[in-house]
């Protein structure tokens, strides 16, 4: 075992501990949130279209309207959310230490991450792949270029192992720049400590949107060498909590389905067609006061962050500079993966 697989293991097992030390019970999440006022959502610490502090000093992003969703269905105001940037080393520690009550935060959903660190993953916000971003002007058009080269990755990724394991089984090696902080990755590439920076596509994207000459000036490769499924994350010992952040995230995507929108969500819910939008009009109440939320917390999650659709398009779609095709994550029926289970 090497020493940084020894280093992981050892980080899940002081994890681990700690979250057995601190048990939760039923609903005590929820309550601690409606004591303070706040929900505490972690967040990245600047990843333009997921969560980033824009010009005005307001968090913006997929997974910032997230927050304010779940916060809307818990406390009926988007606003009574504290957003606490993470660095990627930090956020589990954070979540099993009760510092946050959620991460939203680029989060890849893993065996590893649910079973060793008894972390629960509701549901799927954006499905996106591991890729790469060189220089336009070094020529490297395919991975294939990247043998032996040093390639720069953030501390406590997914990517670190998956780019190394990539490369062993195409009997290749390559050297890792390892740095502590998204933001210190994007300045030792654009500094020409690496020839490659890996992570999330869609993140690369983000980042290629304030690149040092212009997003032209570098390019991400079309080869995608892991499925990267990003989720928001919670304790799993709060069951009660678990379902409503799951509930809350599906209640975007059956909103999309049913062309409910920010703007006509309450008239839309209430004259609601179609077995599905029936059944939320009848149960909304009691769904609600199982999870210890608002009695109209459906209508209050569209309210705050729009369906899925809008909230996509607004933060990483055609109605943003990242430009992102849905690709995957366009609904189910529209060729996409995006599927909400019944309501």
């Amino acid at each position: 075992m090497g020493a940084h697989h020894r280093l992981v293991q050892g980080l899940f097992c002081a994890l681990l501990a700690c979250a057995a030390a601190f048990p939760a019970y039923p609903g005590e999440v929820i309550d601690g949130v409606k004591s303070r006022g706040k929900l505490r959502c972690g967040v990245s610490e600047g990843i333009a279209g997921f969560s980033a502090v824009d010009a005005k000093g307001r968090w913006s992003g997929l997974d910032a309207d997230f927050c304010r969703a779940v916060a809307a269905a818990a406390l009926g105001d988007p606003e009574k959310v504290q957003f606490v940037p993470l660095k990627s080393s930090e956020r589990f520690p954070a979540l099993a230490a009760k510092s946050v009550d959620l991460l939203a935060r680029n989060t890849t959903w893993t065996m590893r991450r649910e079973v060793l660190l008894k972390i629960a993953f509701p549901g799927i916000l954006y499905y996106d792949g591991q890729g790469f971003m060189v220089p336009a002007a070094g020529g490297v058009k395919s991975l294939d270029q990247l043998k032996g080269a040093t390639i720069c990755v953030e501390k406590g990724t997914t990517h670190e192992e998956q780019v190394v394991d990539w490369f062993a089984a195409r009997n290749a090696k390559v050297e890792l720049h390892v740095v502590d902080s998204s933001a210190g990755v994007a300045s030792a590439f654009f500094a020409g400590k690496c020839r490659a920076y890996t992570s999330d596509a869609s993140q690369l994207a983000a980042v290629r949107t304030r690149a040092p000459g212009g997003p032209q000036a570098f390019v991400i490769l079309p080869e995608l060498i892991s499925k990267e499924p990003l989720a928001p994350a919670v304790r799993r010992d709060d069951a009660d909590w678990v379902s409503l952040v799951r509930w809350v995230l599906f209640s975007l995507v059956a909103a999309e389905e049913a062309g409910i929108t920010r703007a006509n969500a309450g008239n839309s819910v209430a004259q609601a067609r179609g077995a599905a939008m029936r059944r939320i009009t009848e149960y909304q109440a009691q769904y609600g006061k199982a999870l210890g939320a608002r009695e109209d917390w459906f209508v209050q999650a569209i309210r705050a962050a729009g369906n899925y659709g809008e909230m996509y398009e607004r933060n990483v779609g055609a109605e943003s500079p990242l430009k992102l095709e849905r690709g995957p994550n366009r609904l189910w029926s529209r060729g996409g993966l995006m599927y909400a289970p019944p309501l």
